[in-house]
């Protein structure tokens, strides 16, 4: 079949890609309706399992590299080029919804889907990715798999990395048996386009399906260790103490006042340890992470100054020591022009009034944008809710954006 980027009639089935959300969910389904599919679990195996098993009955060939990112290849009429590609991420938060990932993976496999439906064969290889761990909750920082693809970290240093009980990434990705032989980053690839909810309120306010994401926000990450001195909480007056949690506690809201200041920033303590942690002991020690983003790099620089001097002036108050690690850097990502006038074009195309906008959160796609033309496709998300499992999208904004995905896929194949 002749390749058709205007006026295609290809669509995806919309109710194929909401059964496979809804059947995917059980790996790691929670209670309370919600997923918790930690990277390098016995539930991220299951899933990627399935994933195969799906994309081999679809008429693709898998691939695995050294980091676990998973390739599925559907031939293209000149298979020497380089694919056309498409993904996100499998993984969860602790407390992550049916959605967050999954439906850039799952939106692809309607568009491969959709493809064979249609014998429409590309000129381009089109392939589907799933990045390992890009939510970084169990190893962090997060998107590191695609960071090393992508020449940010050394492969070395991501499978030494350790996760809270001292488990090894590189042990426990041979442990779940998906590590390839394909070195990472050695997988070339021509575009990428990554469909994702938005995880913010602007489309649901707007009354908008679709989103042209043009950028990624910069963001840091931080960890921070704050020490006092054990004491008995009885006998030891107030003026005496050392008190680890009671000087943390100030920082954390110095740290929201330093947010405040630099609007439209925000910053977050997400994780906090205390030690010993027991109701009748003045806290010694505590650990926290601290993560800050904002739209321009020269107002995180300036955000990262500003605590670090709030949290040393609280320190020396309060009689403790404080440690400042940064372990994340992440700077403002601009995503290709040209790309992202596929997505504002295929959605065009599809009867949606596509509205620019930048990305609060992290994705795969800002760092694969480092080394191949890259744009992101947003649906919203009922009251911008993401990384809880309450998360929840519609099925018609499902099947959107999987069809504005579709489109910019083949216009991509068009133009490159």
């Amino acid at each position: 079949m002749g390749l058709k980027t205007s006026g295609s009639n290809l669509r995806v089935d919309g109710e194929a890609l909401w059964t496979d959300l809804m059947e995917t969910a059980r790996f790691g389904g929670t209670p309370k309706g919600g997923v918790k599919r930690l990277t390098l679990t016995a539930e991220d195996r299951q899933v990627r399992d399935w994933f195969v098993k799906t994309c081999e009955e679809l008429g693709c060939t898998v691939s695995c590299d050294s980091m676990g990112n998973l390739f599925a290849r559907r031939p293209g009429l000149d298979d020497s080029l380089p694919p056309i590609t498409m993904g996100s991420h499998l993984d969860t938060q602790p407390t992550g919804g049916k959605f967050d990932g999954i439906l850039g993976v799952l939106g692809g496999l309607a568009v491969l889907r959709a493809l064979r439906e249609a014998g429409h064969v590309t000129r381009h290889p089109i392939e589907l990715i799933n990045w390992t761990n890009e939510e970084g909750s169990r190893f962090t920082p997060p998107m590191m798999c695609s960071g090393v693809f992508a020449g940010i970290f050394t492969e070395q240093e991501v499978l030494d990395k350790r996760d809270r009980a001292g488990l090894r990434f590189g042990d426990e990705l041979e442990a779940i048996g998906y590590r390839g032989g394909e070195i990472c980053g050695q997988h070339p690839i021509t575009a990428y386009f990554e469909l994702h909810i938005e995880q913010g309120p602007i489309l649901e306010a707007e009354e908008l399906t679709i989103g042209a994401v043009a950028g990624v926000q910069g963001m840091r990450w931080y960890e921070v260790t704050v020490r006092g001195r054990d004491a008995h909480a009885g006998s030891t007056p107030m003026p005496l103490r050392h008190d680890a949690l009671l000087a943390s506690a100030h920082m954390i809201a110095a740290l929201a006042e330093v947010a405040r200041a630099h609007a439209p920033a925000v910053g977050t303590v997400g994780l906090i340890e205390n030690h010993p942690n027991s109701n009748n002991v003045v806290p010694g020690e505590t650990f926290f992470t601290v993560d800050i983003r904002h739209p321009e790099d020269h107002v995180v620089a300036a955000m990262e100054a500003a605590f670090q001097e709030r949290f040393r002036a609280i320190a020396e108050a309060g009689g403790v020591d404080v440690e400042i690690v940064r372990i994340w850097d992440a700077p403002a990502v601009h995503f290709d022009p040209a790309c992202v006038a596929m997505v504002a074009d295929a959605a065009r195309e599809a009867g949606f009034a596509p509205r620019s906008i930048v990305s609060g959160p992290g994705h795969d796609a800002a760092y694969v944008a480092r080394v191949a033309p890259t744009a992101m496709i947003f649906v919203p998300c009922k009251d911008g809710l993401s990384h809880n499992e309450e998360e929840s999208i519609t099925q018609a904004d499902a099947q959107a954006g999987a069809n504005v995905l579709l489109g910019a896929i083949l216009r991509a194949d068009a133009a490159f």
